[in-house]
């Protein structure tokens, strides 16, 4: 595959921001902390760091590229639940963020009409599916399953620099499977060194002891990772 031309990369990166702009139009007139720009930017970047290895296509490879796009986004998204908590609306906008950089990877890589259908597909789901969400979680048609559900609370104490890493972790590894994230929450400690202390309140419908154990464990192995707690309680965690 011959590099691309100037013109063409242009073009790319033009498609990338533009059509990150479409979808953080939608996120910017409802006021969300990941706005028009930041999504425009995103999609910018992805595709910018896609068309790069396809500039040195005997070096780089454009699919290792966008599985380090992928990567780079969990972290991003992490930094957005951050700041605003972590709830539907907050989880919307990292998964919004996400779906961006694959527009992005697309438009970079020269596909801009699946780029453009994704794109179209993310302000139709953030837009038309919004009220259909709506209406079923004013049905409560969850609210036998979240009866019988078993409720867990996690602590973990690090240090202050690594606090956006570990987050990280603990949506990936726990928003998949038999636990269920509901809140992660996080304050800061009173010493010396600058420390916090993050609370993961987690659901399942089955005893999950085992599978919450186990991710204790991987979090222990991380640097700057102090002190990890967890109990399982009988009621919906406060």
């Amino acid at each position: 595959m011959d590099p691309i031309h100037f013109m063409e990369l242009a073009a790319r990166l033009g498609v990338g921001l533009v059509l990150g702009a479409l979808i953080g139009l939608e996120r910017q007139w409802r006021q969300r902390m990941a706005g028009l720009r930041t999504n425009a930017l995103v999609a910018l970047g992805a595709a910018a760091f896609t068309a790069f290895s396809m500039l040195v296509p005997e070096e780089v490879s454009p699919t290792r590229v966008a599985a380090q796009v992928v990567s780079g986004i969990g972290f991003l998204g992490a930094g957005v639940i951050l700041r605003e908590g972590v709830n539907v609306r907050g989880l919307n906008t990292a998964a919004t963020l996400w779906c961006a950089a694959a527009v992005g990877v697309l438009a970079g890589a020269g596909y801009p009409a699946p780029a453009a259908l994704i794109a179209l597909l993310v302000v139709a789901a953030n837009t038309a599916l919004r009220p259909l969400a709506h209406a079923i979680g004013r049905r409560g048609g969850n609210e036998t399953e979240i009866e019988h559900s078993l409720h867990y609370r996690l602590l973990i104490e690090c240090d202050e620099g690594v606090e956006l890493h570990v987050r990280a972790l603990v949506l990936q590894a726990l928003s998949a499977g038999a636990l269920r994230l509901q809140r992660l929450a996080s304050d800061e400690l009173d010493g010396h060194t600058p420390r916090v202390r993050l609370q993961a309140d987690l659901v399942a419908l089955v005893r999950a002891d085992d599978a919450l154990e186990q991710a204790v464990r991987r979090f222990g192995l991380e640097p700057g990772v102090r002190a990890i707690a967890w109990h399982r309680d009988s009621g919906d965690p406060s």
